[in-house]
C-alpha cells in the first residue's frame, strides 16, 4: 500500500508545471483534459519527483473557497516535505531558479533543512539525507 497522490490547489496551471519541472526537477507524470462535477472544463495535472510513486495532483482553484486557501493550504505552517540526496546542491541550484528561501539552512537532528515556498506559496521543508545513526 502507498499514498498515490495528494491535491495541491493552484492558480494556474502552467506556472505551476513550469515550477515544478524547472525549480524541482519534478516530472510532469498526466496533464490531460477533464470536466468538473458540473460539465465545466478542467486538467488532471499530476508532477512528482523522479523515481517517487507518490505525486502531486495539481489543481486550479474553483470558485471563492478554493482561492481563499492558494498557498494557505497547511494554515501557514510547512506542510510538505522534499528530501533530496545532495541538500547543498539542491539548495543552491533552487536558489538559483528564483525558489524563495524563508529560513537559512540549519542542521536538525533529522538532516540539514530550509523552508522554502512554492508557485502558490505554500511552505515545504528540504532536508537533506538522513544523518547516520
Amino acid at each position: 500500500m502507498h499514498l498515490e497522490q495528494l491535491t495541491l490547489i493552484i492558480d494556474d496551471y502552467d506556472e505551476a508545471i513550469r515550477f515544478f519541472l524547472d525549480a524541482l526537477e519534478f516530472e510532469l507524470v498526466e496533464d490531460s483534459p477533464s470536466f468538473t462535477n458540473d460539465g465545466r472544463e478542467k486538467r488532471w495535472v499530476v508532477v512528482r519527483p523522479p523515481g517517487a510513486a507518490t505525486g502531486l495532483l495539481l489543481t486550479r482553484a474553483d470558485g471563492e473557497r478554493q482561492e481563499r486557501v492558494v498557498g494557505e493550504q497547511f494554515a501557514a505552517r510547512v506542510g510538505l516535505f522534499l528530501r533530496v540526496g545532495d541538500f547543498q546542491e539542491s539548495y543552491a541550484r533552487m536558489r538559483a531558479a528564483g525558489v524563495e528561501f524563508v529560513t537559512e539552512p540549519r542542521r536538525e537532528p533529522y538532516g540539514e533543512v530550509a523552508v522554502f515556498l512554492d508557485v502558490a506559496g505554500n511552505r515545504w521543508d528540504l532536508l537533506g539525507p538522513r544523518p547516520l545513526q
